[in-house]
């Protein structure tokens, strides 16, 4: 229909009643939410966008189709409808406005609908099934089953099925599900669990205490599902200005048809005069406006990994003022590395990490692990015990570089012990080595302090029971994290760091990446994170959340803004207004820079949109504006907006 209305070459005989036929079922049936919406508003004496667009593409087709039907003969060859004494047909007009407001409405009805989903991956990540104890037998049940009281088998790699307290057994269990945070809990008898987060060595037998819609898991989905409902719709820029501009128009159409009969003009031209008003502000170019700036925007922002929901976002990013950053994930990478070795005695650095190393090989703790990869990247497989004149007691390498173990114990909580080269060697804690070795000195038990409250987690090596060394390992800050919240602060934004993590990790991070220490809030729950951020809004503030983690979602829900590091969990990112691809702060920035440039080309687009509306209906009002010329001007406001949407595609070049 539009290609046989616009296109000459396109057309044939008596083409007119085609288009009539085919913008039939668009400006009714496809346009009825418009109609419909507006006899509603009509009832109550209102009007808004709904009302402009229903009676635009009615007069649009009803204007047209009474056209046609005076000359049945306009359209019998192409061309011939500009002579007619009513101007041309606007069919096309009718149905185009249809269409794009449609888009402009299903690219939001697809955003919301995902709102939905995070709730549903949520609650996927509890365990679906447990091993429960009843009368000594294990008998495997749905999770949904327990109740409070039962005993259930949790095995090493099992996901935990619900919150409760441990009765036998001890392990490390990996928390980041729900805290976010990088190293496991040790945790033994009498200790509490949560449901969903995962065990990762020792068997245990846990005492169901929570379930179903108690457990924590349940509460954190309430927390997203609260916080989506609890935000209040950000209007669109063009209703708010459709809330004087609709009834203006209405008013100056009435009055236009009743000034020409009162100043003696005939009823066809006072009929001429009041549908080109409606015509030229039915908004073709505002239908435009938003939808494809969206589109331009988004398209651009998909090839620099930045995902945006929906046109409310541009509105969002331009009103923040502080962002609210998870650490771990966010702006560190939430894997432990070794950071520091202090060797003490005749032990150089190297020899007590390799001896550390050895031992540390036989456990599947992350915190093992980050020992084990710094020991096989930094001391070469040839080398010996570096011990002081130290020979390897004849003891072979692996195939890795690192000597055997001999009598390898583990000892949840505490740390892990075994022979190495003809040494007793043990890794542990504090209060764990204190029970087998000889106390550490004061200078050395100092040195311990200083690494903790610089923010690190600190073990000891004992070899023959003496202290040979203290291994510090941290959560290493993400190389762009600095820069992007330099950037971050360029575009007047307050960065404030948001962790469960303890405070002299938290400050230590804060000062490497550019954050001031007050605006640093450490030892946070998930439960927690909202809270924060809602005193951030109570005080004022509008607030941008950015996480990665299932315990981010609720938070980002809870923001004005919510953005998610793509390399987090589908959760954070489905509960996020905005998603970044990456794991770089500096990809937040850019993706905050492009939602501003979005906005403003909306902005523009509007602006240019009514300005044809504010220059053509004073014109049209006075009868000096066929309705064609108005369709005419519609189409070119069209093309300016589109072309001025379409300089987003070199954002960022």
């Amino acid at each position: 229909m539009f290609v046989i209305s616009m296109v000459p070459g396109a057309q044939f005989a008596h083409w007119g009643w085609w288009a009539a036929a085919l913008a039939l079922p668009v400006v009714t049936w496809s346009a009825w939410p418009f109609h419909r919406a507006a006899a509603i508003n009509a009832r109550h004496l209102g009007s808004t966008m709904d009302t402009l667009v229903s009676l635009g593409v009615a007069a649009a087709y009803l204007y047209s189709l009474a056209q046609l039907v005076a000359e049945p003969r306009m359209t019998e060859h192409p061309g011939m409808e500009m002579s007619g004494s009513g101007g041309g047909l606007y069919f096309e007009t009718a149905a185009v406005v249809t269409t794009f407001l449609l888009l402009g409405r299903w690219l939001e009805a697809r955003a919301k609908s995902l709102a939905g989903d995070a709730l549903r991956a949520l609650l996927d990540r509890g365990a679906k099934r447990a091993t429960v104890l009843r009368g000594g037998v294990e008998t495997v049940v749905a999770a949904e089953s327990l109740v409070p009281g039962d005993l259930f088998v949790v095995r090493p790699g099992e996901t935990i099925a619900t919150d409760g307290t441990v009765r036998e057994g001890s392990s490390a269990v990996d928390t980041s599900l729900i805290t976010g945070e990088s190293v496991p809990v040790e945790v033994r008898a009498g200790d509490p669990v949560t449901g969903a987060t995962v065990n990762t060595s020792g068997r245990l037998v846990v005492e169901a205490t929570r379930v179903g819609s108690e457990t924590t898991l349940a509460a954190m989905a309430r927390l997203v599902s609260e916080a989506q409902t609890g935000k209040a719709p950000i209007a669109r820029l063009a209703d708010r200005i459709s809330g004087v501009f609709v009834p203006v128009v209405l008013v100056i159409a009435a009055l236009t048809f009743v000034a020409w009969l009162a100043f003696g003009g005939s009823l066809p031209d006072a009929f001429t005069a009041s549908v080109a008003v409606l015509v030229i502000a039915c908004p073709c170019a505002l239908g435009l406006a938003t939808p494809v700036g969206l589109l331009a925007g988004s398209g651009r922002g998909s090839q620099l990994g930045i995902l945006i929901r929906g046109a409310h976002v541009l509105e969002d990013t331009r009103a923040v003022d502080t962002i609210v950053l998870d650490k771990t994930g966010t702006v560190t990478t939430g894997r432990l590395a070794l950071d520091a070795v202090d060797a003490f005695g005749s032990w150089d650095e190297a020899g007590a990490l390799r001896l550390a190393a050895a031992v540390e090989a036989g456990s599947e703790h992350p915190l093992a692990r980050a020992v084990v990869d710094a020991a096989r990247a930094h001391v070469p497989a040839a080398q010996g015990a570096s011990h002081t004149g130290g020979a390897r007691d004849g003891v072979a390498p692996d195939a890795e570089g690192l000597p055997d173990v001999v009598g390898f114990r583990s000892s949840a909580g505490g740390g892990v012990e075994g022979t190495v080269d003809g040494h007793e060697v043990l890794v542990g804690r504090t209060d764990w080595i204190a029970e087998r070795a000889k106390a550490p000195g004061a200078s050395q038990l100092a040195r311990f302090a200083e690494r903790e409250a610089a923010g690190a987690t600190a073990v000891w090596v004992v070899v023959d029971r003496v202290p040979a060394a203290i291994l510090s390992l941290r959560d290493t800050v993400k190389p762009g994290s600095a820069e992007g919240i330099a950037r971050l602060k360029a575009l007047g934004l307050r960065p404030v760091l948001l962790t469960g993590d303890n405070a002299a990790v938290a400050a230590s991070v804060a000062t490497e990446v550019g954050i001031a220490t007050e605006d640093v809030h450490a030892g946070v729950r998930p439960e927690g994170k909202v809270e924060a951020v809602k005193r951030l809004q109570a005080g004022g503030a509008r607030v941008a959340m950015a996480g990665d983690g299932v315990n981010d979602a609720p938070a980002l829900a809870q923001a004005d803004l919510g953005i998610a590091m793509g390399s987090g969990t589908d959760v954070a990112r489905e509960a996020a207004d905005l998603t970044v691809m990456g794991d770089d702060l500096g990809q937040v920035a850019t993706a905050i820079e492009l939602s501003r440039a979005t906005l403003a080309i909306i902005k523009a687009n509007l602006f240019w949109a009514f300005f044809y509306n504010a220059v053509g209906i004073p014109v049209a009002a006075l009868g000096l504006l066929n309705p064609m010329i108005a369709g005419a001007a519609m189409a070119a406001s069209s093309v300016l907006v589109v072309a001025n949407s379409l300089r987003l595609t070199r954002f960022g070049r």
